[in-house]
């Protein structure tokens, strides 16, 4: 039996995977050291939640390209305006629940 070929991989695929892994380990390590602190009782700058907060944009953003490697750009073109549209929604959606966690975040520690 012949093996049909097996389209290569995007380019950008190995590099999504590489980013959302790595930004999932400082989330992961940083969300640990925050709790460790908070165990013996030191206050945390809230600076210091910057680096969670980058790590977590980074993780939505790697996972949202890879969704679209995998939806939009593997879809067919009779239907790739539906599915560019519904992608959009879809990523503009998430990110937007993004920027309200870490707004009412950084609003919940500065009001007190």
């Amino acid at each position: 039996m012949n093996n049909p070929e097996k389209p290569s991989p995007h380019p950008l695929r190995k590099v999504l995977l590489i980013t959302e892994f790595s930004a999932l380990a400082v989330l992961l390590v940083s969300m640990g050291w925050f709790s460790s602190r908070a165990d013996t009782g030191n206050s945390i700058n809230p600076a210091w939640l910057l680096i969670p907060a980058f790590a977590s944009l980074l993780v939505f953003l790697s996972f949202i390209g890879l969704m679209y490697l995998r939806w939009v750009v593997a879809a067919s073109a009779t239907n790739s305006l539906r599915h560019k549209i519904t992608f959009s929604l879809l990523a503009i959606t998430l990110v937007s629940v993004w920027v309200y966690g870490i707004t009412s975040t950084w609003l919940s520690l500065t009001t007190g």
